[in-house]
């Protein structure tokens, strides 16, 4: 029974107290133009889940428990009811499956199987256009470890393309979206699952996905209707409303309180919700299933009497001996066996007709089936509406039930006589709204929450009805128990907590029952409570596909406007980011991560991007970045400081580690590889040359010169060309930023010293490859001493060019180490301005450096000087460490003085071997 919102119901939904009802204003109101919401700005932390309960339902237990193995049930159907509340989602047809992860605790694949057995799965079938598709795919999804979640995991980038497709359209198109999306895998899985062969352990697991998408589909079904109805209620809250007239009827009374009363209007859409799961289950049984004789009713009693009446012996049995709809009870006689099988069978698909709100259906049935006196008694709740009262030149049709009071009252009393079939008296608690006789054959979650929004919405009406209408004769009493009953929605709730049905409690438990619960009661609050506790609770194992349904469903709230748990939505966000992280979906990440507050989404973004390390890839995230909004600039800042970061090592002195591994390693390539985040924008060039100034000052200071040169070469040559340029396009002829002209200078300062430790080790290659003399014994031949000669000339012709050579990579070498040492505004590695930001850690690591690296500069350049006889430069090199100008001396070590004056004594013995004075110069006589 549905009651009637302002509009036109359908015959097939409509309720049994109203129906056929005329579009009122309201209807009119909801059937305008949407309200388009605006966007609402970022939020967001964090959801936890519970261990997954065992989440059993049977919403459709009364359908499929009939089905015979050649019923075929028809798909999903769409339902429309949006005449009842401005729309009911619609649901559309075709899937292509893809690579999938999910994470479901076996508890979860165990209850699914359990759920999905072979004659459920019935209920979401192949239609006779899907019979002749392509079926490769399903075939080679069968062979899948996991072909449920293979086949799902295109959900994950559809969820995305549906938000950016309807971004900028109605929001509740969105929703139709989303349910769409859910309804077209399951039509996949359910293929998946008929192909499969059956007690294979990895179907149990597509079983569960299956479950968790009927679930998700039919959540958003409720959420789209609900909040519809709550966004309009909002607009139109204030607004006058008409008052029933002192004669009104029953039709229109019900019609004004649907119309203002949002409780009762909103109770009705969860009716129809419920009702809408169970007939999208129902399919068409009834068409495919005869239960006796069309046209006669109780066919094998009548057949018994007669064979009485002819004398015919055989049946010693007591049955009745008459065939009126009441003889069974008055005469208190049965009838034969097959017929009482066939009556108690026909009123459990009768319930769950009803159970769907496919009332009209029911009644057909029963006149196909012989009983309609039956489908009178389903016809009594209509309300009474006569439309002359007001005048008018044309005689209208009275339409409904004068006799409505006297109706409900008999079905009350039919629905507490224990004589009847437990189902004939749950359809008659159902229309009269018995909530204890109609508890008594709901045995899930889903039955009992029907029950009991049913007969609230039915009390609800009935006081209203009972308050203002002026009845025309003595209203039949109903007992106070329904009459004076107070709902709310939470009272409900905790009546399901409370309930003795051990099925029920557990389906409490299950995810999506607890998200259903608190989106009925609109308490956004108690759910992200709820999403919090999960997430801590059981981070790590909550399934895939609810913490996407999550994720959508908070920026779903926030595309409202609605108030929400900020933290709470953003670990929602978190946790759903380091899903799609893990399971590698790239294009997908950045966009989620936008909703993030500005500081994590960074964080969140760079660490992403510490895992990518295809040039390619690394392109593409930062694209996405860009069409996200992401400040692409601070991510790729972040993700090169996290790696350069990484590396505890102490800035420490070379040469206090002789056995100091100079290779470079697994850590120094990652260092290395991350500078490349900052080349693809020019206008980041010069951060990279900061960043990468960093790493190689590690580098240097470790001796690991081959690794800093590495970091150099990444950096393209016309990056300080391009820093320059970006100083005129921002109008900074005048006084660029301090920070950048120090990068600039540094790494011109790194690059003057890779430079000239490369000249040194080419130049010690070059020293060490001297052409080695020829010699000759004194007894050789003659031949021998002809061959002597012409090694001899040779020898001195490899001779002149290696010294032509080394005399060249010796001035090389010494203009590069002067330029390190002389370097220029200043010296090596002092900043030429001093009004930057202060960073203690670089300035203390470029002191260091200049510790380290002048005075290994200054003994490579004795030594070329040593070794290539050039004595007297070496004593001139002392002049230049002493000087006052460059205060090299300063940056030497006690130690280091010391040995580098030993070094000098050498050279000045050696030039007074030569028979000149200690500094070069010749002796005066």
């Amino acid at each position: 029974m549905s009651y009637n919102l302002p509009g036109k119901l359908s015959a097939d939904m409509m309720s049994p107290i109203v129906r056929d009802a005329e579009i009122s204003r309201a209807s009119r109101r909801r059937s305008a133009p949407r309200m388009k919401p605006d966007k609402i700005t970022k939020l967001g932390k964090a959801v936890s889940v519970v261990q997954i309960q065992s989440a059993t339902r049977a919403s459709g237990h009364i359908f499929t428990d009939f089905h015979t193995a050649q019923t075929r049930v028809c798909p999903l159907r769409q339902i429309d009811t949006s005449h009842l509340h401005s729309g009911r989602l619609s649901r559309s047809d075709a899937a292509t499956p893809d690579v999938s992860l999910q994470n479901i605790p076996d508890s979860i694949d165990e209850t699914a199987a359990a759920y999905f057995t072979p004659q459920r799965m019935t209920s979401i079938s192949d239609t006779p256009e899907n019979l002749t598709e392509d079926i490769t795919l399903s075939a080679v999804m069968l062979h899948e470890d996991d072909p449920g979640l293979t086949a799902s995991a295109s959900l994950f980038p559809k969820f995305l393309d549906s938000f950016l497709t309807h971004s900028s359209s109605a929001i509740f198109e969105l929703i139709e979206s989303y349910e769409a999306n859910c309804s077209e895998q399951l039509k996949i899985l359910q293929k998946i699952v008929n192909r499969a062969t059956p007690g294979q352990q990895k179907f149990s697991k597509t079983a569960s996905v299956l479950w968790f998408l009927q679930q998700e589909m039919v959540t958003w079904r409720l959420i789209g209707s609900l909040y519809r109805d709550r966004i309009e209620s909002g607009v139109e809250e204030g607004m006058m409303f008409e008052v029933a007239a002192p004669n009104a009827t029953e039709k229109t009374i019900v019609e004004m309180l649907f119309q203002r009363d949002s409780l009762i209007r909103q109770s009705q859409i969860v009716v129809d919700w419920l009702e809408s799961i169970a007939k999208d289950e129902a399919g068409n049984f009834a068409e495919n299933i005869e239960f006796y004789a069309k046209s006669v009713y109780w066919e094998h009693t009548l057949h018994v009497l007669k064979q009485r009446r002819l004398g015919i012996s055989g049946f010693s049995r007591q049955l009745v001996t008459e065939l009126d709809p009441d003889a069974p009870i008055r005469q208190k006689m049965p009838l034969a066996d097959l017929d009482r099988e066939d009556d108690a069978r026909f009123m459990k698909y009768l319930f769950a007709l009803i159970r769907a709100g496919m009332t009209d259906e029911a009644q057909r049935l029963c006149k196909r089936c012989g009983q309609a006196w039956r489908a009178a008694t389903l016809e009594g709740w209509k309300l009474y509406h006569d439309p002359n009262l007001n005048g008018g030149a044309v005689l209208e049709p009275v339409e409904g039930n004068p006799y409505r009071g006297v109706w409900k009252a008999c079905c009350w009393r039919m629905a507490e006589d224990e004589q009847f079939n437990r189902y004939e008296r749950a359809i008659y608690a159902a229309l009269s709204g018995n909530l204890k006789q109609l508890l008594s054959v709901c045995d899930t979650w889903e039955d009992c929450v029907w029950a009991y929004f049913r007969v609230m919405v039915d009390s609800l009406v009935e006081q209203e009805i009972r308050a203002l209408s002026t009845p025309v004769r003595e209203l039949e009493e109903l007992p106070k128990e329904y009459t004076e009953a107070n709902w709310t929605l939470e009272a409900i709730f905790e009546e399901m907590k409370a309930t003795d049905k051990k099925q029920v409690l557990e389906e409490n438990k299950a995810h999506y029952h607890i998200i259903q619960k608190f989106i009925i009661l609109g308490d956004i609050d108690g759910l992200m409570d709820e999403f919090q506790d999960w997430l801590v609770k059981c981070r790590f194992l909550l399934p895939a596909h609810l913490l996407r349904f999550m994720t959508h469903l908070v920026l779903f709230f926030w595309n409202l406007g609605l108030q929400t748990k900020e933290d709470v939505c953003t670990d929602v966000l978190k946790s759903y980011i380091e899903l799609l992280i893990k399971a590698k979906h790239t294009d997908l990440i950045a966009f989620y991560v936008s909703h993030l507050p500005q500081e994590l989404a960074v964080a969140q973004y760079s660490a992403f991007l510490e895992t990518v390390t295809e040039t390619e890839q690394r392109k593409l995230c930062l694209d996405l970045a860009r069409e996200s909004g992401l400040d692409v600039a601070a991510v790729t800042k972040c993700v090169v400081e996290n790696i350069r970061k990484k590396d505890a090592e102490e800035f420490t002195h070379h040469d206090l580690s002789p056995s100091l591994d100079t290779a470079t390693t697994k850590e120094d390539r990652m260092k290395i590889n991350v500078i490349e985040w900052l080349v693809f924008d020019p206008t980041q060039r010069a951060e990279a040359l900061k960043q990468s100034n960093a790493i190689m000052r590690k580098f240097l200071a470790a001796k690991k010169h081959e690794a800093a040169k590495e970091v150099f070469n990444k950096i393209p040559q016309d990056s300080v060309s391009e820093v320059y340029t970006n100083w005129d396009d921002y109008g900074m002829d005048n006084m660029p930023p301090a920070e950048e002209e120090n990068a600039i200078r540094e790494h011109l300062c790194i690059r003057a010293y890779l430079e000239a430790h490369e000249a040194f080790n080419e130049w010690f290659k070059q020293m060490q490859s001297a052409p080695q003399e020829p010699t000759i014994s004194a007894s050789a031949s003659f031949t021998e001493t002809v061959a002597h000669e012409h090694k001899q000339k040779k020898f001195q012709q490899d001779y002149e060019r290696w010294s032509g050579h080394l005399e060249a990579s010796t001035n090389e070498i010494k203009e590069r180490i002067y330029n390190v040492l002389l370097f220029v505004n200043g010296g090596w590695l002092i900043d030429i301005r001093e009004d930057a930001e202060e960073d203690a850690e670089r300035s203390h690591q470029l002191n260091l450096l200049r510790q380290l690296c002048l005075p290994m500069m200054c003994f490579l350049l004795h030594t070329v000087l040593h070794s290539t006889k050039q004595y007297q430069q070496c004593l001139k090199l002392a002049d230049i460490i002493s000087s006052e100008q460059h205060k090299l001396y300063q940056v030497f070590s006690k130690e280091e003085m010391m040995r580098f004056l030993r070094l000098l004594r050498e050279s000045s013995l050696m030039l007074l071997d030569q028979n000149l004075d200690p500094l070069g110069y010749e002796l005066q006589p």
